[in-house]
């Protein structure tokens, strides 16, 4: 059990938005009241995984979600959720909060479920933590458009290339992190090299098409166009990630690098020639750069 008193904060956390970053927030202002440490409480896979052997398509992966949250100065804590899973609101109250992680406070979205099939809510979770002493704290829902930020709702904002949206719910870009895989080296030809990179399953797949992009190489942080789908000026292309990194030069194969989408430009097409398709990525250079200087270059 951890000495000292904790915040903890519940949720799924999966995209760690801006709903999930205020509850994060709470843990923080009790740390100022009363010196508890903020502790983000992280299940090792998505409920819905273990419940129903399907979980929602990320759209953050966990090791960037680790950096973010420890970016925060928070800690966290891992308990595997076949552990939790049939336990009573009373029993993961009790052994999980108080006996595992010595909560002294208690930080929650407004529509937190807990318990043997979501047996519990906040009610429940109040009188837990009036009982036991724990301070509690709700966040209320951070609303964007009238409508509260969801995981759901950047998920479907992704898959529809409404990158604007989704960025704005998550407080950030877009993002994924994934090895750079060989490719056909055609980019070369046209005066325009790419990292190819290939989506991991299970992560939200964006809408196809060409996108503004900011890429992360080496700590710097470099405008870059990004297509997303099966390229249909070449043929017996698999679907994949392809980033043209601007003002860039160097071999990034076998590295994990990072891309961040800022917008989506345009549809793929299959273009007639090579010059007509070198003129386009010209094109769609300097509409990415435009966004890059407006939006995505103070993002490190």
């Amino acid at each position: 059990m951890t000495e000292i008193k904790t915040a903890v904060t519940l949720g799924s956390f999966d995209g760690l938005h801006k709903g999930h970053i205020a509850v994060i927030t709470c843990a923080f202002e009790m740390q100022k009241k009363h010196g508890f440490l903020p502790l983000v409480l992280l299940f090792d896979k998505h409920p819905m995984l273990t419940v129903s052997g399907k979980a929602p398509d990320m759209i953050l992966q966990p090791n960037l979600r680790d950096e973010l949250i420890a970016k925060t100065g928070a800690g966290k804590r891992i308990v595997s959720f076949r552990e939790v899973r049939d336990m009573s609101c009373r029993e993961f109250f009790e052994k999980i909060l108080i006996e595992k992680l010595n909560a002294g406070g208690v930080c929650c979205g407004w529509n937190y479920r807990f318990g043997k099939n979501n047996e519990g809510g906040i009610e429940e979770l109040k009188a837990l933590c009036s009982e036991y002493g724990v301070e509690l704290k709700i966040s209320p829902p951070v609303d964007f458009g009238g409508i509260p930020v969801s995981s759901t709702r950047i998920r479907q904002a992704v898959e529809r290339g409404d990158i604007p949206l989704a960025n704005a719910m998550l407080g950030r870009e877009f993002r994924y992190r994934l090895t750079v895989v060989d490719g056909q080296h055609r980019g070369r030809l046209i005066g325009a090299p790419t990292i190819n990179q290939r989506f991991e399953n299970g992560f939200v797949i964006p809408k196809k098409g060409v996108y503004a992009s900011s890429t992360l190489v080496d700590g710097v942080l470099y405008p870059s166009v990004t297509n997303i789908g099966l390229r249909p000026s070449f043929e017996n292309e698999d679907f994949r990630s392809e980033t043209c990194i601007l003002g860039f030069s160097g071999n990034l194969y076998g590295q994990e690098i990072e891309v961040r989408l800022l917008g989506y430009l345009r549809d793929e097409r299959k273009f007639d020639s090579m010059e007509a398709l070198s003129a386009q990525i010209k094109a769609d250079a300097e509409k990415s750069e435009e966004i890059f200087k407006r939006e995505g270059e103070n993002h490190v």
